[in-house]
């Protein structure tokens, strides 16, 4: 069992995205000790794996606790939450192939204003002599 200084440690996420992730509900049942601390299991931090994952692919907050509450509902939500994760990673994809043509313009820029800095280098090389 982890504290939530541990899993905050373990996921780079702060204490209080935790707790606020435990009250939109995209992360539920965790235990608690007898002192009324939150103790993580090694499942709930892989489902804050993917948590995190979802998020940080650009799912929003929402859409996870969607994707959360189907998961609890049982085998019975399994067409759904594949079609779920299929519109998101079309999405995904989309803005990967977006950044990539952004990727491609700054490269063409960075090589473009390297050659100029070694042509204007190598002139104040030639004026100077």
């Amino acid at each position: 069992m982890y504290s939530i200084q541990d899993v905050s440690n373990k996921t780079g996420l702060s204490t209080h995205t935790l707790r606020y992730y435990e009250k939109e509900g995209l992360i539920s049942g965790v235990e608690r000790s007898q002192g009324g601390f939150r103790q993580y299991s090694e499942e709930d931090l892989e489902r804050l794996g993917l948590i995190r994952c979802l998020k940080n692919t650009g799912m929003s907050i929402q859409e996870i606790a969607r994707f959360v509450k189907l998961t609890h509902e049982g085998d019975h939500t399994l067409e759904e939450r594949v079609e779920l994760l299929r519109e998101h990673r079309e999405r995904v994809l989309e803005r990967m192939a977006e950044m990539q043509e952004h990727l491609d313009k700054v490269t063409w820029k960075l090589n473009f204003f390297t050659e100029k800095l070694r042509a204007y280098e190598a002139a104040q090389k030639k004026n100077q002599k």
